[in-house]
């Protein structure tokens, strides 16, 4: 028994030994590897900081490269560089264009010329590895607006009222003189085929009081609704009150202005209109023509739409914002509330013919006269709160082509991040031509 203690106690003492410091050697690494790079910070260029950057372990250049790209007009002429490594290396440079240099940490370099090649040397010199530093810079100003013209001409020039409307996966648009009208369709606004004259709707139709849901067109005029599915074939269906106009399409509902004791608003419901419970009395002032209706979700999440400008009954013209929402209360229908904006900011203009969408989360409107009949002109105007306040796009940066005539009573939609201009109409001409335009970075 005491022979075997004796064993054990050379191995306790051989393992205390080997545990002692003294006798421990350090081997160099053999790693040679990037674990991060980023930008210091710059007060005058705060995108450079918030650059994150991708490191790709390729077989023989490594890649470093940042997935979204700094803002535009980031300067990379004068930036400081700085690195994280796997294992502390014997050497590190830098090769850019012109020169080769050490890795200081505080040096500013030009990436701006073409990539940087930085080469890493292992502890123990057995191991080199490079990796090629490109950072990128958006190349386009995101608040930059693009327009094209996709077409110069539907048809040719006459003095029809007309609108665009979205129907299935194409554009439609429907012209009337008074008495008779033709439609028009496209799948991209560039190329566009007649299909002919719409039957089945009455004499006089107002083709700007059209509405869409998406599926079919509706108008409304008296005691009867009209829909088509494929913009030529009209049906009629009466229902329960006489339709003033139509409004919009919203909350999955087609709505209507109709005549009830007063103007009140109602939605299409089972082939007959259902009363919102949204009422105006006295009513002179809300629009029944000439008019731009929009649909948005609001900060608040709620599905809001607003009514704005256009003519009352009595020919008057309006600077009216109308906004209509559900409350979800109370339980268990909820209710519809109209809210007249423009009562607490009456300094908006008076405007007809205008248009008006939901883009880039703000609202941007186009076109339109005043009630002396002087057309707004190229400008576009826009509302970041929802429609309380307005203001002027900067020129530089949302402005209509210059081949684009102000007018009023054109068509804007929105479709797929991008706006199409379609028609309108001065005091001269009736335009068929479609413009497309586009934010640089609304899909960013």
């Amino acid at each position: 028994m005491r022979k075997y203690f004796y064993i054990l106690l050379s191995i306790i003492v051989v393992g205390l030994t080997a545990c002692d410091g003294s006798s421990t050697t350090t081997v160099p690494s053999s790693v040679a590897r990037l674990s991060a790079f980023y930008f210091a910070s710059n007060d005058s260029m705060p995108g450079l900081a918030k650059a994150v950057f991708t490191i790709d372990e390729r077989i023989d250049t490594g890649l470093v490269w940042n997935k979204d790209s700094m803002l535009y007009g980031t300067s990379l002429e004068k930036v400081v560089p700085r690195f994280s490594f796997a294992a502390t290396p014997s050497a590190a440079s830098l090769r850019t264009p012109d020169t080769i240099c050490g890795i200081t940490g505080y040096d500013t370099l030009n990436f701006s010329k073409g990539p940087i090649y930085l080469t890493i040397r292992s502890a123990d010199k057995s191991t080199t590895k490079v990796y090629e530093i490109r950072p990128t810079v958006h190349k386009v100003d995101p608040d930059l607006y693009t327009w094209t013209q996709l077409t110069s001409q539907i048809y040719p020039e006459d003095d029809s009222d007309q609108k665009a409307l979205e129907l299935g996966n194409a554009f439609v648009l429907i012209k009337s003189n008074g008495f008779k009208m033709r439609a028009y369709r496209s799948l991209d606004g560039s190329a566009w085929t007649d299909l002919g004259e719409p039957t089945g709707l009455p004499t006089g139709t107002q083709v700007r009081q059209m509405i869409s849901d998406g599926a079919k067109l509706y108008y409304g005029q008296g005691n009867t609704i009209y829909a088509s599915s494929d913009a030529i074939t009209w049906t009629a269906q009466t229902v329960s009150y006489p339709v003033i106009t139509m409004l919009l399409y919203w909350n999955n509902r087609v709505w209507a202005l109709v005549e009830n004791g007063g103007y009140e608003l109602a939605y299409i419901e089972n082939n007959d209109l259902t009363l919102g419970g949204a009422s105006l009395r006295p009513s002179g002032q809300f629009p029944v023509s000439d008019f731009a209706a929009v649909t948005f979700q609001s900060a608040s999440l709620r599905e809001r739409a607003m009514i704005i400008g256009g003519f009352a009954d009595n020919g008057q013209s309006l600077n009216t914002r109308w906004n209509l929402e559900y409350i979800d209360y109370p339980a268990p229908n909820g209710t519809y509330r109209l809210e007249e904006f423009s009562i607490d900011r009456p300094s908006f203009t008076t405007l007809t013919g205008i248009s008006v969408i939901w883009y880039g989360k703000q609202l941007l409107l186009f076109g339109g006269v005043d009630k002396d009949m002087k057309y707004f002109g190229r400008d576009i105007l826009f509302s970041t709160d929802e429609g309380l306040n307005w203001e002027a796009a900067d020129s530089a940066k949302n402005q209509l082509p210059e081949v684009y005539q102000a007018r009023q009573r054109q068509t804007a939609i929105v479709r797929d991040g991008y706006i199409y201009l379609f028609g309108g109409q001065d005091a001269n001409t009736t335009y068929s031509d479609v413009y497309r335009g586009r934010l640089n970075s609304i899909d960013w």
